[in-house]
């Protein structure tokens, strides 16, 4: 005979991950927000500690500190100062520094951790209309213990992905809301902080199309999409911002080169973020096995951001990030038809492995940090404050960390290359650099020869030995007068000793 059915599973048989309640909800008790907040507050606080451990975290961290610098000394974002991404971030590191100056990231630092924060609010908002009180606590509880659920490198910068996550998190809620205009410029915003942030417009989208969208509706949308990204390009340079953003980056697209290097990292950092997902998965998994779907906006907004992170086939741990917030929504909706005893699992599990993370980025060592500490040093030996220098690797905060401003334009080996990523296949050349970046970069040494080249590709593919341009420039111009760690210093001739 067959077994007979587990209550459990007989009780969920059936059913249907909840949608939104069409009534409009009863007003709540006063106590539930005062009581909330501050436990929110103090996870996304306990949560982004090992953010504070270091100076900085990420090479991304220490190029926007670089950006934010040259656009304080007169810069112009996509013409002097160039990156692939969108304006927002940039922005918001160089209002930091003048405002706090430009010695140390922890305002930039505080700032994460706010954007955690609100992020976690809104999350709670959504699950709270939609499925009640409890629902709305489990799913920012949640957020916050996975959202560190990756290498420290990549969930504790001060970066894009952090500052794009309350974005899509306010499109949703706004949608969810029919607020069109706003969810529009919610997602232009998303979109503005890093480009794969607009992919948050297709489960907006499809909010629009259940709500019975009109043309007036769809307007809205557009509007509210549209016109900011207009504005920051009008601001910046239409040129510009459309090729940095959106049209220069096919090569660093490409999936072509180290296919084996990349697949492995992409599937080592989704079994790192399911290990932070523990909690969360089996639930999910088991309404899955005996429930029929609903909620079909948030399988979306997930499914949209798992293109995102495949988006360029690099799969770098803090692309991840931005399948979080879904996460958590599916997991308190999950949560919320199972026995209570399921939830006081799930979040104890979640908070076990959101500690093991904690603890990996308190007591993980940094080589590369140090590495780059030891060459400013030698770089802040060598040369005096208003001399220039080119680092010639992947580590732009060197710059940063010496207080000397990059010789170029170009703050990394990556954009001359295509090096980006680990990739050491057949598209790593000068032919494969960004469209026009050689003459350019030709020009600027030539116009003010920077005191000092460092080679820090330390055996990397993007070395010297490959890169003919380079080669001719050290020979002709500059000596070698250190070798430590693999890093080779070149000065001048005229000041070689």
């Amino acid at each position: 005979m067959l077994a007979e059915p587990s209550a459990s599973l007989r009780s969920v048989r059936g059913l249907r991950l909840p949608r939104p309640r069409t009534e409009r909800a009863t007003a709540p008790p006063a106590p539930y927000w005062p009581r909330l907040l501050p436990l929110l507050a103090a996870l996304a606080c306990v949560t982004r500690i090992p953010s504070f451990r270091w100076p900085l975290w990420s090479p991304d961290e220490g190029y926007l500190a670089v950006q934010a610098r040259m656009l304080a000394d007169g810069g112009e974002l996509y013409e002097t100062v160039v990156d692939r991404k969108p304006p927002l971030v940039p922005w918001l590191y160089e209002g930091t520094f003048a405002l706090f100056g430009d010695e140390t990231l922890l305002p930039l630092k505080v700032l994460a951790v706010a954007a955690q924060l609100l992020t976690a609010v809104l999350l709670v908002s959504i699950a709270r209309r939609r499925w009640g009180d409890g629902a709305g606590r489990t799913a920012g509880v949640l957020y916050l213990f996975i959202s560190v659920g990756l290498n420290p490198e990549d969930a504790q910068a001060a970066t894009f992905e952090v500052f794009m996550l309350p974005c899509t998190a306010a499109a949703i809620w706004c949608a969810d809301r029919r607020r069109w205009g706003a969810a529009g410029t919610a997602v232009a915003c998303a979109f503005l902080v890093k480009q794969t942030g607009g992919a948050v417009l297709v489960p907006v989208a499809w909010l629009l199309w259940q709500a019975g969208a009109v043309r007036k509706d769809v307007l809205r949308l557009g509007v509210g999409l549209g016109a900011p990204v207009l504005a920051v390009a009008a601001v910046t340079t239409p040129a510009g911002f459309l090729f940095w953003t959106v049209t220069g980056s096919g090569a660093y697209a490409s999936f072509t080169g180290s296919e084996l290097h990349v697949l492995l990292r992409g599937l080592t950092n989704a079994a790192i973020l399911a290990a932070a997902c523990a909690g969360i998965i089996p639930p999910v998994a088991r309404v899955l096995r005996v429930a029929r779907t609903g909620s079909a906006e948030l399988w979306l907004w997930l499914a949209s951001s798992a293109g995102a992170v495949l988006v360029g086939f690099h799969f770098f741990g803090h692309y991840y990030l931005q399948l979080t917030p879904s996460l958590a929504l599916l997991g308190a909706a999950a949560l919320q038809i199972l026995p209570r005893e399921r939830t006081l699992t799930a979040v104890s599990v979640s908070a076990g492995a959101c500690a093991l993370f904690l603890a990996w980025g308190m007591l993980a060592p940094r080589p590369e940090l140090a590495h780059a500490q030891r060459l400013a040093g030698e770089i802040q030996t060598r040369t005096a404050p208003g001399e220039r220098v080119l680092v010639w690797g992947i580590h732009p905060e060197t710059y940063w960390l010496a207080d000397r401003a990059p010789a170029s334009r170009y703050l990394t080996a990556g954009l001359l290359t295509n090096y980006s990523g680990g990739r050491d296949g057949p598209q790593v050349g000068e032919k494969y650099a960004v469209d026009g970046a050689w003459p350019v970069l030709r020009g600027e040494l030539a116009a003010d020869p920077p005191a000092l080249i460092v080679d820090d590709s330390r055996g990397k593919p993007y070395g010297p030995d490959r890169v003919p341009s380079l080669r001719r420039i050290l020979a002709v111009s500059y000596r070698p007068v250190l070798r430590v760690e693999g890093m080779v210093v070149y000065a001048r001739v005229d000041r070689a000793r």
